[in-house]
């Protein structure tokens, strides 16, 4: 991974109106909390120095999902090229909490930026060997034209925030 990769990322995120901030470990978790919007619910960061404010719901109900305005979660990888974030599947349940709030904020470590669409393959493949067997892949907000204009937003959430983890 080099320095160009998340220039590339970050610059391929601002054409997709997605707010990036790469920030230490010591600094992520400030900037994590002044960025969601409660209620949060959240997954465990596995980041050494990072933790998730305390006011983040991490085992939410159904009620409690659906009301939330921010989910934050980890990103296994990130794809420089398309700006694309995978977000594994986890027991505590990454997958929905980074799609039922307007917000999501994505946290990733620099070193898991990969160039380009094979680099993720080759990423993916290996997470497949140790067992991790589904991902969902978000690039930006959503977007459709099917019905006319292209709106985004339009399902999964609305605004999306990506913290980028410098010393990792």
């Amino acid at each position: 991974m080099t320095v160009d990769t998340v220039g590339r990322f970050e610059r391929v995120l601002e054409g997709l109106e997605v707010g990036l901030e790469r920030v230490t470990a010591a600094d992520a978790s400030e900037r994590i909390e002044t960025i969601a919007a409660e209620p949060v619910i959240g997954v465990h960061l596995p980041f050494d120095g990072v933790a998730l404010p305390a006011s983040v719901t991490t085992d939410p109900t159904a009620t409690e999902l659906t009301a939330a305005r921010t989910g934050i979660t980890p990103v296994g990888f990130a794809i420089a090229e398309y700006g694309t974030v995978a977000v594994e599947s986890t027991a505590d349940g990454a997958e929905p909490i980074s799609l039922y709030p307007e917000r999501h904020v994505a946290v990733v470590a620099e070193s898991d930026i990969v160039p380009d669409l094979s680099a993720g393959f080759d990423r993916l493949a290996d997470g497949f060997d140790a067992g991790r067997d589904s991902v969902v892949f978000a690039t930006g907000r959503s977007a459709t034209a099917d019905m006319g204009d292209l709106v985004h937003g339009v399902h999964g959430p609305g605004d999306v925030h990506v913290i980028v983890l410098e010393d990792r």
